[in-house]
């Protein structure tokens, strides 16, 4: 499950960043997240996180997710 989440998320956050440097691993339920995008630009550090957050606050709801780490850089 762990390689069909992780492509999941990584779909998702290339969806909502399109042209964004991502890689996700998954351990469990714990996944970290590092974006780089030019959207980040104008986001001070906690937006850049919340943006990301968007992204799988359905997985962390429904409790496919427990713990997230997120690196959101430009």
């Amino acid at each position: 499950m762990s390689d069909s989440l992780q492509a999941e998320i990584e779909g998702r956050v290339q969806k909502a960043f399109p042209g964004c440097n991502a890689e996700v691993s998954v351990d469990g339920n714990r996944v970290a997240i590092a974006v780089q995008s030019d959207q980040f630009a104008e986001l001070n550090r906690v937006k850049r996180q919340q943006a990301v957050y968007a992204c799988i606050e359905d997985l962390i709801a429904a409790g496919t997710v427990h713990a997230v780490t997120i690196n959101a850089v430009v």
